[in-house]
């Protein structure tokens, strides 16, 4: 009996433990105070070389990016392609199959 109770309390330790040792290498880690955690950069190890981040940095520059997110200003977004005509949506509209049809309104309406 005393060799369970010393090998399920190993067994408990170790499952409680091991949460903690993974999260070792993150650059957050879980506290008892206002905001829930703290932080470690030294914990934290980057993929990218030093050459890569300048590149990355200058390329900012020079597109006008790192000024708009020093600012804290909102990014441009991006185009996603060319946008569609009145005549083609309408178009699209009049040759809906009734199905898609009776979907899209069933969405616009609620139910």
């Amino acid at each position: 009996m005393n060799i369970r109770k010393h090998s399920a309390l190993s067994v408990v330790a170790l499952a409680l433990g091991l949460p903690m040792v993974a999260q070792a290498n993150s650059l957050y880690h879980p506290a008892s105070n206002e905001r829930g955690y703290t932080e470690h950069p030294d914990h934290w190890k980057s993929t990218k070389t030093r050459a890569e981040v300048l590149a990355e940095l200058e390329a900012a520059r020079k597109d006008g990016t790192l000024a708009l997110i020093q600012r804290n200003a909102p990014l441009p977004q991006k185009a996603t392609g060319p946008a569609k005509t009145r005549k083609q949506v309408i178009d699209e509209m009049r040759n809906e199959p009734a199905e898609e049809r009776r979907v899209r309104l069933e969405l616009q309406r609620g139910g």
